[in-house]
């Protein structure tokens, strides 16, 4: 794929962003050593935003956990360079962006990690592979407020997501569905994946894809965005983009609403 040259240089370009930004930016990437196999490193970036309020929302933007999936990636990569640049775009938020779950995957132009493995049917089933290992232990060391995860359909002539987790997530995805509409159609078929739909929001899902920890209490928000295979690259980026911030901030209004009541 000649995307892998692209986001090399993009995942690049943002770490060169930390350097200069390192007071709100970091790039710290997680590695998983296993005896005399090779390791495997996954891309890390945490970014905070300005203050908000009392203690930051912390929020996962997951992508590239199937590796034939490289829209997601690049979107998570601009969605930080351009918090850089706006950090607005982030108030009252520390968000920890995982662009790249499964790099050996993206390297084979393949959906399966090298081990062969859907990694996003692997969480909370006791998975021994290197890149789930990881992941968990991030997701249960941080204990996230939500969690974003971008993903391409490619039987879906549309956009669409799965709302999850806490059942605030079925309320925030209909505008961020909304966000992407004016950059590619949405899919409003009654059946989408096989699961029962409605205006683009399918609210069953696989099982072992990534989600919070099954013990944390309350459970995260819990959004996957899917976007279509088909059509032109810098507008499903921009659905995906614009549907994470719509996210962002119509997550930051019902906080602020709750705090008020």
């Amino acid at each position: 794929m000649h995307e892998v040259g692209i986001i090399q240089k993009r995942l690049a370009e943002v770490e060169a962003q930390a350097a200069q930004h390192a007071s709100f930016l970091d790039a710290s990437p997680l590695r998983h050593e296993s005896g005399d196999a090779p390791g495997v490193s996954l891309p890390r970036f945490i970014f905070l935003g300005p203050q908000g309020g009392a203690e930051p929302l912390r929020i996962g933007i997951f992508a590239g956990l199937h590796g034939d999936e490289p829209e997601g990636v690049l979107a998570a990569l601009e969605l930080l360079r351009r918090c850089a640049k706006q950090p607005a775009l982030a108030e009252g938020y520390c968000l920890y962006v995982y662009p790249l779950c499964n790099p050996t995957g993206l390297a084979a132009g393949r959906r399966e990690s090298a081990s062969g493995k859907d990694l996003n049917r692997e969480f909370w089933r006791g998975s021994r592979e290197p890149e789930v290992v990881l992941l968990e232990a991030e997701l249960r060391a941080h204990r996230l407020n939500g969690l974003i995860a971008l993903h391409t359909d490619d039987t879906s002539p549309g956009f669409y997501g799965y709302a999850s987790g806490a059942s605030l997530s079925e309320h925030l995805l209909p505008p961020a569905l909304a966000a992407a509409e004016a950059f590619v159609p949405i899919n409003r078929a009654s059946q989408i994946d096989g699961f029962p739909a409605s205006n683009g929001i399918i609210r069953e899902g696989f099982t072992g894809v990534l989600h919070g920890p099954p013990e944390q209490a309350p459970q995260p928000f819990d959004i996957i965005l899917e976007s279509p295979r088909a059509g032109e690259m810098q507008a499903k980026l921009e659905a995906l983009v614009r549907a994470s911030l719509a996210l962002l901030s119509e997550y930051r209004q019902f906080i602020a609403y709750a705090a008020n009541l």
